[in-house]
C-alpha cells in the first residue's frame, strides 16, 4: 500500500539556520540542510504537507524557563557570537528568533494533531531543547521545546497524560526536572552512560507525587538493537499501556547511530524506524494516540539525515 506522506505535518523554517550560522560546532545548520535535501533525493519533500512556523510568545517559553533566564538568552543574542555556559552552547545574532520558532513549531504541531487535522507531526527544528534548564543552557539547548509542548497541551487542551519519550543517546536533564513531580508527563528515557550530561540513573525515577512517573535506562557504549528493542518492548511499552496518554512525545535524537562522533552506540538508520513502529503499534492499539517529534541530537550527517528519513517513513507508513 502506498504511503500518504500528506498525513504527516512538517514543521521547518528557514530561520533555523540562521542559529550559528558560520561557527564551527557540531549541532550546525548542515545538520537540517542534509535532512531537507535526503528527503527531496528520496522524492517525499513534495508529498509531506509542510509548514512554516510562527514564533511563539514568549509567555509560553516561560511557563518553563525563568524570566530573568529567556531575558539573558535575548540581550546575548545581540552579540555576534556568546557562550552561554561553561561548556560550548553558544549563541550568534539570530538565535533567539531561531529558538522563538523552534518553540512555535512544537506550539502549533500540538494543534494539529488534538485538532484532529495531522496523524503525526515532526519537527525539524533548531536549536535542539532536552538539556535546557528552568534557568540555564546547556548541551546546545536554549530552550525546551519537549517540555513547553508538553506544557502547553495541558494548559490549552487539559491533558492529564502526556508521555515523552527520549531516545536521544545523552539523558534529557532539562525534560526530566521539569516534569519529576509530576503525575501527569510521564519521562522515559534511554542513553548512553557514563556519558554527558551525567544524569539518568535507573534510580530517578520522580520525586513527590511524580514517583514512579520517570524511567530511565542508561545503557553502556557499545548497545545496540537488541538492548534498545528489548527495553522498548518489556518495560516502556508495558509502561505505555498502563499510563495510558493523550498525547506522546518523542525526544527524536538520532546520535545513538553507530556513526556519530559524540557517542558510542551500535544503533543504524533502519533501527529508529523500527522503534518508531512498536511505538506507533503500541499507541494504536490505545486508540490511535498522536505521535509529536522534536529533533534533538544527531551529529553524523549522512547517519541523520538516513535516520530521520527512516523515522518519518515509519511515522506514516500502513501498519
Amino acid at each position: 500500500m502506498e504511503i500518504d506522506w500528506r498525513q504527516l505535518f512538517f514543521y521547518y523554517h528557514p530561520l533555523f539556520l540562521k542559529h550559528l550560522e558560520g561557527v564551527r560546532h557540531p549541532e550546525n545548520p548542515r545538520r537540517l540542510e542534509v535532512i531537507l535535501e535526503y528527503l527531496k533525493l528520496q522524492g517525499v519533500w513534495e508529498k509531506l504537507t509542510r509548514i512554516r512556523p510562527a514564533a511563539a510568545d514568549v509567555g509560553r517559553i516561560e511557563t518553563n524557563h525563568a524570566k530573568d533566564y529567556v531575558e539573558i538568552v535575548r540581550e546575548s543574542c545581540r552579540e555576534p557570537l556568546r557562550t552561554l555556559d561553561d561548556g560550548d552552547t553558544l549563541v550568534t545574532a539570530d538565535s533567539f528568533r531561531a529558538a522563538e520558532r523552534a518553540v512555535g513549531a512544537v506550539l502549533q504541531a500540538v494543534d494539529a494533531l488534538l485538532a484532529g487535522k495531522a496523524a503525526s507531526a515532526f519537527c525539524a527544528v533548531r536549536p535542539p531543547g532536552h538539556h535546557a534548564e528552568y534557568d540555564r543552557a546547556m548541551g546546545f539547548c536554549l530552550f525546551n521545546n519537549v517540555a513547553i509542548a508538553a506544557r502547553y497541551a495541558r494548559e490549552k487542551y487539559g491533558l492529564d497524560r502526556v508521555f515523552i519519550l527520549d531516545w536521544d543517546v545523552h539523558h534529557g536533564n532539562g525534560t526530566q526536572h521539569s516534569f519529576e513531580s509530576s503525575r501527569e508527563v510521564f519521562y522515559c528515557s534511554i542513553h548512553q552512560w557514563p556519558l554527558f550530561p551525567g544524569t539518568g540513573s535507573r534510580d530517578e525515577t520522580g520525586s513527590g507525587g511524580g514517583a514512579g512517573f520517570t524511567m530511565n535506562f542508561p545503557l553502556p557504549a557499545g548497545a545496540g538493537e537488541k538492548e534498545y528493542f528489548q527495553i522498548l518492548q518489556e518495560k516502556i511499552l508495558p509502561a505505555v499501556r498502563e499510563f495510558q496518554p493523550q498525547l506522546f512525545i518523542i525526544s527524536a535524537g538520532f546520535d545513538a547511530h553507530g556513526d556519530d562522533p559524540l557517542a558510542g552506540m551500535r544503533l543504524n538508520a533502519a533501527s529508529f524506524g523500527e522503534m518508531t513502529r512498536l511505538v506507533r503499534q503500541e499507541l494504536v492499539s490505545l486508540n490511535g494516540v498522536k505521535i509529536l517529534s522534536v529533533l534533538e541530537g544527531g551529529y553524523n550527517l549522512t547517519a541523520l539525515a538516513e535516520s530521520v528519513f527512516e523515522h518519518l517513513k515509519a511515522l506514516v507508513e500502513p501498519l
